[in-house]
């Protein structure tokens, strides 16, 4: 079927009044081929409105109607991108893809480069794939802010980055789009000994002095023990990042005193491998790369620390918080607050990463069989939360394709999902009677 496929039919909707249902495809809307979200969400927008259906079964229907300017249609759609998503051309050397083991599901090797999914949900592309066609649209549209992998702006730097020797001057293109009003928030990957150091430092400059540009983000590169046949690479220990902390906050100083924003920050993570306190709440300003690792942390805090915590448990419970490395730092201040409270027991868990590598130390890249490597020694009925970013979103998957509940049918236990939020986190530890969610 062509088109775009229905995920899910609210209630006393629109959708629901025609009858519509999971399956479903919309194929076209006021007689254009539905393509992505973006351009369904504009037909729509009209008081009068003919889509055309096909259902599940195969048959065809065609639906016109009158509705009010801001009326839904009330079905979600299962992806944001109706036709072939935008792949990737480049071939980055710390690319995440190029480093998944063999042998997994088809859509963990999908390399998306789509700047309608930066656009619809901030996902990272570097303008490399952009046709004359996408950069009109781009300013017709007003599709802003986009998110770029910058990584670094000396051409043949990228271009030897990339792995991609077509591949644009991304200041050159970024610089046409803002002319047209589209603004932009940027990344660099950073790799030691590569687009560090003097290339760091130019990168910073060119984005600070383009206009359109709102923020970078520097991130560590990830490397896992399934890179073949891969430049030779290495991650940061504690020294350089202590380095790079400092440099970060004194460019912190002189944005601020050029423009009154910081503009460029860090991934948390090289704040936990220096050992350094992380910034305050307020120097995160309005939290523009949170999505990118920058700040999360530090509004975690931030969120726990606002909450009002039971005085005690009744009756007494015990339970178990399963993480990566990174998420250890992350919330051992929480659970030492925590385990304050008479009647509550709360043990952290910190899992290695067995199936990238040790060097992988996210929890949203701890997979299934990392889990029953690590909680084997657990009591049967144990209560074990777990971030739900380690599984794939409307699945309930882990990256190897094992579930929660197949984790917890092996090692008898109850594992719990939940979003890494203070709130939910310490009602979930805090509550009565659990039970395993998916």
């Amino acid at each position: 079927m062509a088109g775009a496929e229905i995920a899910e039919v609210e209630k006393d909707t629109l959708a629901d009044e025609l009858n519509l249902e999971a399956g479903d495809h919309v194929v076209t809307i006021n007689g254009r081929k539905a393509e992505d979200l973006i351009q369904f969400q504009y037909e729509w927008a009209g008081e009068e409105v003919v889509f055309e259906v096909e259902k599940k079964s195969g048959e065809r229907l065609v639906f016109e109607i009158e509705k009010g300017y801001d009326e839904p249609l009330g079905a979600v759609f299962s992806q944001a991108v109706f036709d072939k998503i935008k792949v990737c051309r480049n071939r980055c050397q710390f690319c995440f893809v190029d480093q998944m083991p063999p042998n997994m599901r088809a859509s963990l090797y999908i390399k998306d480069d789509d700047y309608r999914l930066s656009f619809l949900q901030g996902s990272y592309v570097t303008l490399t794939n952009l046709t004359r066609q996408d950069i009109g649209r781009i300013k017709r549209e007003r599709l802003s802010p986009l998110y770029v992998s910058v990584h670094t702006t000396e051409p043949d730097l990228r271009r030897q980055l990339l792995q991609n020797r077509r591949a644009r001057d991304v200041l050159a293109v970024m610089r046409d789009l803002a002319e047209a009003g589209i603004e932009f928030h940027t990344q660099v990957v950073l790799c030691p000994g590569l687009n560090d150091g003097e290339h760091l430092e130019k990168t910073y400059r060119d984005l600070r002095n383009t206009g359109g540009v709102l923020s970078l983000a520097i991130v560590p590169v990830g490397l896992t023990k399934h890179r073949k046949n891969l430049r030779p690479l290495t991650v940061f220990r504690a020294e350089p990042a202590r380095i790079l902390v400092q440099w970060v906050k004194k460019k912190q100083e002189e944005s601020k005193r050029l423009s009154g924003t910081a503009f460029v920050w860090l991934s948390d993570e090289f704040y936990l491998t220096a050992g350094l306190p992380l910034p305050s709440y307020q120097e995160y300003e309005d939290f523009p790369q949170l999505e990118n690792g920058v700040g999360m942390v530090r509004l975690l805090w931030q969120e726990f620390a606002e909450l009002t915590l039971p005085e005690e448990i009744k009756p007494a419970r015990k339970i178990t918080v399963a993480t990566g490395l990174s998420g250890k730092k992350a919330l051992e201040p929480l659970l030492d607050c925590l385990n304050r409270i008479p009647g509550l027991q709360v043990r952290l868990r910190v899992v290695e990463n067995k199936f990238f590598g040790p060097s992988v130390t996210a929890a949203g890249l701890l997979t299934g069989s990392c889990l029953l490597s690590a909680l084997g020694d657990l009591d049967p009925g144990s209560e074990v939360l777990i971030p739900d970013v380690m599984l794939k979103t409307g699945e309930g998957k882990f990256l190897d394709d094992l579930t929660p509940e197949k984790v917890s049918e092996k090692l008898a236990i109850q594992l719990i999902p939940v979003p890494v939020s203070a709130q939910v986190l310490a009602t979930e530890i805090t509550a009565g009677d659990r039970k395993v969610k998916s």
